[in-house]
């Protein structure tokens, strides 16, 4: 899946459902890191993509790929071992990721992290 070229969508949910991966959510270019955060469920696995824009400590604008695979503590075990048993099948799918982050707790999404791991 092509996300560099079109750059449609600020972010992108996806949930296991059954045998496939399917799109949950898609986020606008004008929703923000906020809004990307807010729409993974606490209590349930997930993978998304975002599509990160900042400034460089040289006053360059760039943006980055991140691939996120959110697994929530309080998530079933059985969802967090289907989630992290398909998840380098998965990612493989995507051109263009730049940053791989795995998170389980609302902190590991902060901003903070995205431009600790940006830059």
């Amino acid at each position: 899946m092509e996300l560099k070229a079109k750059r449609n969508h600020r972010y992108i949910v996806f949930k296991i459902d059954g045998q496939q991966v399917v799109v949950e959510k898609v986020g606008g270019q004008a929703e923000t890191h906020d809004d990307f955060a807010n729409s993974l469920p606490p209590n349930e696995c997930r993978y998304a993509v975002f599509d990160y824009d900042f400034t460089t400590n040289e006053n360059v604008q760039k943006s980055k790929i991140f691939f996120v695979a959110w697994s929530p503590e309080t998530a079933r075990v059985r969802s967090k071992m289907l989630y992290a048993s398909s998840k380098d099948r998965f990612r493989r799918e995507f051109d263009g990721v730049q940053v791989e982050l795995q998170a389980t707790d609302p902190s590991e999404m902060s901003l903070d992290t995205f431009v600790c791991r940006a830059l």
